[in-house]
């Protein structure tokens, strides 16, 4: 054994400081794992998922040298100097022949590495490459777009102290996304002055511990909220003192929900309407009310209007910039500038609203895949697996198969990396300085620059290496460009900054090729291990031109140049993390757009026509809601790949409701198919008092292909991506409808 070695938890936005030890006949295995209270915002806590990480360090799809498609699909081992030439030049005649916003960038970091996404900036910004998508763009965008034309910044709910606690199609049981979910979650639940309220068709774990659960038919949110904002305008439950200090467009908003149908709407929603006022009355009556939305509404019918009803139960009540209401944070990275502005960017074949920057997920294959002129023709993968993840999963191998060039960089050989022409291999996340921009919490918000605690093995390159050898490959920059940094680097930190604001910043074409100049000229100064951390120098220095009074409140003080100086010292040393910003709650409203809501989303309002209109005939051939994706104990996003970390049963199962498994005369364990308009699959049951009748799920991160100790590659559960449908998605911000695919379900006859 080893001591015990700083780090965190990569396995959801939360990142929680933990502590490893290493061991194992190499030294290479985390063998154990604990909280680390000296983190500043985990303090302590980790759920039972982060005790598993050495499955994801220890994989048998693990990369150790790129690879290079033959002509007969397999791939052969490649040296790095040949693999950065050929990519650099493939993609520079793709980039000439086509302009560089042919060439599309997927990724950016997923739960525990955004670095990658800070360099690869440099990389598209030397190809010209203008388009881009991640995650997020299958399921914050719509949420992001309503925040922006309402508020104008992001907002997040202080769970800890409210009186009310109301949760939309999320489980933080397993989903978390709050601070040390399972500790404040059981505060809430066990205090008789607070109240905890679910929202959700399942009786999940969060659910179960609720004071309220209204369980609403799946996919009826919205006739749900809406028929909520209408018993506030209705019975004239809204907080008027707040709404003239701090809103515009009450009187548009009392007029529409004025004439709803309370009744109809419930009935619509599945939910008794006594029980919805009832709920109303507790938001109503409350002192303070914390609200999330996530997956289970964002992946739905209807996702951008949800959010924005769910936004005008908390406005019209008065819950923000008060303790345990919503909250204001200042980021270190603002990972969702320029959701709503005015001038809304399109993708270029699709026309599709790009939100925060990002092509929604679900236009992707279409927009390679078109007979035009704009289409995608080459492709950058970085630390993801779209292949897998994003819906209709057959036309996106199709869309791969059409570019001209696809590159992969990542860990494993994924999906994905199957289709590329070129996959190179990076060190994991614990074998390189690494970060996320999850950072919201209030009125403490810290930052945690990762140390490895482990060397890479040879072979591999962390991401920041890979972008500074492809942008010199491309002769974007030289060492004409960065030998001036580099000396003022070593004379220190006013030096550096003073050249860097100098040569940098007002040059066109190096402002954006930043990151790579500060990994080349500040790595050799920062301590062993922490290189890929240099891009920070970056933020810190905007953070602080932005935020000079939060970092002061955290003890860095002076002009902006000193206090970044300082914070950034501080990010490099202090292995558990850094409190970086101390706000308070008076400056909350004063960072809202204008200082004043904005109630009315005109598209948002017309949009609410379409609740009136009649219900859809059900499906005969397709008569169950299927969530394709639900969050387990046991299941995480797809880079923990070995099917072995799972030690619990029934985690890949398909779980139903005991009235509808008795319908279908099956039990728990047996096998059925399962199908979709685009396709089908055999799945085991389990039979699960969670579930309402005619609603099943499945589990997140499943159906990977992983090699056995021979090499021989199996799938184990169902990859649900096979059974969605890319043109299934939200009309304003084309997030996926994943948790609601009309399914058929057939019991199989016992082996």
């Amino acid at each position: 054994m080893t001591q015990w070695k700083p780090t965190a938890c990569i396995l959801c936005e939360c990142n929680c400081g933990l502590q490893v030890q290493l061991g194992g006949d190499d030294g290479r295995h985390l063998v154990r794992l604990r909280g680390d209270k000296a983190h500043p915002m985990s303090r302590g806590y980790a759920c039972e998922k982060a005790h598993r990480l050495d499955y994801y360090q220890n994989n048998r799809d693990r990369l150790t040298s790129p690879m290079r498609r033959r002509p007969d699909g397999t791939f052969e081992a490649i040296d790095w100097d040949t693999a950065i030439g050929e990519i650099a030049q493939r993609l520079a005649a793709v980039r000439d022949e086509h302009g560089g916003e042919s060439i599309f960038y997927y990724g950016g970091g997923g739960q525990g590495n955004h670095l990658p996404g800070a360099y690869a900036s440099a990389t598209r910004r030397a190809l010209g490459s203008r388009y881009r998508s991640n995650a997020l763009a299958q399921e914050k965008t719509g949420e992001m777009w309503v925040t922006a034309k309402m508020l104008g910044v992001y907002t997040r709910g202080d769970f800890e102290h409210c009186e009310v606690a109301m949760f939309i199609g999320k489980n933080p049981w397993h989903s978390h996304s709050i601070p040390r979910a399972r500790v404040t979650l059981k505060a809430i639940a066990k205090d008789p002055a607070r109240t905890m309220i679910v929202i959700d068709p399942r009786r999940s774990e969060t659910a179960a511990m609720a004071d309220i659960h209204l369980a609403v038919r799946p996919g009826g949110d919205a006739w749900l909220l809406a028929a909520m904002v209408a018993v506030l305008v209705q019975d004239d439950r809204l907080d008027h003192e707040f709404l003239t200090a701090h809103a515009e467009g009450v009187d548009a908003i009392v007029e529409r929900f004025g004439s709803i149908s309370i009744a109809d709407y419930c009935q619509r929603a599945g939910v008794d309407e006594a029980d919805v006022r009832r709920t109303v009355d507790v938001i109503a009556r409350a002192g303070s009310v914390a609200s999330f939305e996530d997956l289970g509404v964002q992946m739905n019918h209807n996702s951008t209007l949800v959010s924005y009803l769910h936004r005008l139960v908390w406005l019209l009540t008065g819950n923000l910039g008060k303790p345990g209401t919503h909250y204001v944070p200042t980021s270190l990275v603002n990972l969702g500038g320029g959701s709503g502005g005015n001038k809304q960017r399109t993708s270029p074949v699709v026309g599709a609203r790009i939100i925060g920057g990002l092509v929604p997920c679900n236009v992707i294959a279409e927009e390679i895949l078109a007979d035009h002129p704009a289409r995608y023709r080459a492709m950058i993968v970085e630390a993801a697996n779209p292949a897998h993840s994003l819906a209709d999963s057959q036309r996106f191998r199709e869309a791969m198969g059409a570019l001209d060039t696809l590159v992969v960089i990542d860990v494993a050989m994924t999906e994905t990396a199957q289709l590329a022409d070129y996959v190179l291999p990076t060190s994991t996340q614990y074998e390189k300085a690494e970060a996320t921009f999850f950072n919201f919490e209030f009125p403490e918000n810290g930052f945690h620059l990762r140390q490895p605690i482990l060397t890479p093995p040879p072979g591999v390159l962390s991401e920041a290496e890979i972008h500074a050898r492809l942008v010199e490959a491309l002769g974007a920059v030289t060492e004409d460009d960065i030998a001036p940094l580099r000396e003022a680097a070593t004379r220190g930190a006013p030096a550096f900054a003073q050249v860097f604001f100098t040569r940098v910043m007002p040059n066109p074409r190096l402002a954006g090729l930043a990151p790579v100049l500060l990994f080349r000229a500040l790595a050799p100064t920062l301590p062993e291990g922490l290189a890929e951390g240099a891009v920070l120098w970056g933020a810190a220095m905007r953070y602080a031109m932005q935020h000079g009074p939060s970092m002061a409140r955290a003890g860095f003080d002076g002009p902006a140049p000193v206090a970044a100086a300082a914070l950034f010292q501080a990010i490099l040393e202090r292995p558990s993390g850094v409190v970086f910003a101390v706000d308070e709650w008076n400056s909350c409203l004063e960072r809202v757009r204008g200082k004043r809501a904005q109630l009315v989303i005109p598209e948002l309002l017309q949009e609410l026509d379409v609740l009136d209109q009649p219900p859809p005939a059900e499906a005969k051939d397709y008569p169950f809601v299927l969530s394709a994706g639900e969050r387990r104990s046991l299941t995480a996003n797809t880079i923990v790949r070995n099917p072995d970390w799972r030690n619990k049963k029934l985690q890949e199962a398909l779980r139903m409701s005991p009235h509808d498994a008795q319908d279908l005369g099956i039990e728990t364990g047996d096998r059925v198919r399962l199908s979709t308009k685009r396709g089908s699959a055999v799945v085991v049951v389990d039979v699960s008092e969670m579930m309402r009748p005619g609603h099943v799920s499945l589990p997140n991160g499943l159906g990977l292909g992983y090699p056995d100790a021979q090499g021989a590659r199996s799938v184990t559960g169902v990859p649900a991506n096979e059974l969605t449908a890319a043109e299934d998605r939200d009309p304003f911000a084309g997030t996926p409808w994943h948790k609601h695919v009309p399914a058929r379900i057939e019991a199989l006859a016992s082996a």
